[in-house]
């Protein structure tokens, strides 16, 4: 699903990451923390929306829209969300990096009958 963020200018984090290794059965905790991170996301001030995909190599690319910078520092703090990077780093990522951009201009085509 796209996120359905405002007129720019707005920001963006980036966050790409490699998925370092999962368990036979795939329940190594991952999943239920990244959709309770979205969950939590969605309750701060100054969330947007998020978009988010996962290749079948493990790589996957998180991008979370953000009203401000002082939004996107509020939720680095977050107490649970602190606990979830460190996991990540223990757990879950073989690589990852973090960008913050801020969106100046946003475009695009949505479905035959929509406005975009």
């Amino acid at each position: 699903m796209f996120a359905q963020t405002p007129e720019p200018p707005y920001y963006a984090v980036i966050f790409t990451n490699q998925r370092s290794r999962q368990s036979a059965d795939g329940d190594d905790g991952y999943a239920d923390t990244a959709e309770r991170m979205v969950a939590l996301a969605k309750q701060q001030p100054g969330f947007l929306g998020v978009e988010s995909v996962r290749g079948a190599d493990g790589m996957g690319i998180t991008v979370s829209y953000w009203s401000s910078e002082e939004s996107i520092a509020g939720w680095r703090q977050h107490t649970e969300h602190t606990l979830a990077r460190e996991q990540g780093r223990k757990r879950w990522y073989g690589q990852f990096s973090v960008r913050v951009a801020k969106v100046d201009r946003a475009y695009g085509m949505a479905p035959q009958g929509e406005r975009s």
